[in-house]
């Protein structure tokens, strides 16, 4: 047994009216249609859905019993209606995220508030954690996008790089605070808080430093900037970190300068190679690209990227 929506439709609403002409009228249709889909439904089901009493349009004890079904059948598709048009004008649909410690406290709440702003049907997984781990997840499609760096490349994802230039921190009141750029110079007696040894981001500060004839004075080493940039704000030691992550301590007793050579940071956005793409999930890709415009190198600065 087969049903056309638009007789459920004239069955729903003559109900709820009482009569065909109202019916008709809500429906958008004739009333001869209304009158001819309720006699096929009719035919179809093998009952009266419709008595008359008092000159309106009464269900029958048996089409009572279906009216509820019918109900829940139509605001069913009403629903899958509104879902579709929220996918397709991207206001809902859920994103999993997974990213560097750092950005789950720092960045990516703010970029996660405007995006979801005029997205009220959208939720979001976010799941800070280790690089190893989130390409462990990338490569099992448990996350939908992963934020992370020192990303060696891997077949089962797509990813993109965004070279972040480098800034040096130092606390208020610095003797360097008053230079309007920092050198390696600069800093050989300054006690160094860093990013671990066998990073990449160590080895170009490392370089930088010995092409300038001076060694690092390695003090605290640490895995991620946020502590290096929170250890300075506490009035100690100097810093080279991503001029995203030094933003977020402006006004925190943190000065901020350009550091000389430029030391790029980069960081990588990861996706599965295989699974859904789904339009929710790029555009919050796209809307945190744009995120780091401020803050990125400039072309063709000369800053080391690998």
């Amino acid at each position: 047994m087969k049903f056309q929506l638009r007789q459920l439709e004239a069955f729903r609403a003559v109900a709820e009216t009482g009569n065909v002409t109202k019916a008709a009228q809500a429906l958008g249709v004739s009333q001869p249609a209304v009158s001819r889909l309720l006699s096929d439904f009719s035919k179809s089901i093998g009952f009266e859905l419709f008595e008359r009493r008092q000159g309106l349009l009464h269900p029958t004890s048996e089409s009572r019993y279906l009216l509820t079904e019918v109900r829940r059948v139509l605001d069913g598709l009403e629903h899958l209606e509104d879902l579709r048009r929220d996918l397709t004008e991207r206001t809902a649909g859920h994103i999993r995220i997974a990213c560097l410690p750092g950005f789950a406290t720092s960045h990516l709440p703010g970029v996660l508030m405007r995006f979801l702003a005029d997205r009220p049907g959208v939720t979001v997984t976010l799941e800070p954690d280790r690089p190893e781990r989130i390409l462990e997840w990338i490569i099992g499609e448990q996350y939908d996008c992963g934020i992370t760096d020192a990303f060696p490349g891997h077949p089962a994802t797509e990813s993109s790089d965004v070279l972040i230039r480098s800034v040096c921190i130092l606390p208020k009141g610095h003797r360097l605070a008053e230079k309007s750029h920092i050198t390696p110079i600069d800093l050989a007696e300054e006690k160094m808080i860093h990013t671990r040894r066998d990073s990449r981001f160590f080895h170009r500060l490392s370089r930088a430093f010995s092409n300038y004839g001076v060694e690092i004075n390695s003090w605290i080493e640490v895995r991620q900037f946020t502590a290096a940039c929170t250890i300075v704000a506490e009035g100690m030691g100097a810093s080279v970190v991503s001029a995203l992550d030094a933003a977020q301590f402006e006004g925190q007793g943190v000065v901020i300068r350009p550091f000389t050579p430029p030391i790029h940071h980069r960081l990588t956005i990861l996706r599965p190679a295989t699974g859904s793409r789904t339009p929710i999930v790029l555009d919050f890709i796209d809307a945190f690209t744009r995120s780091l415009d401020p803050y990125l190198a400039s072309a063709g600065s000369g800053g080391d990227p690998g």
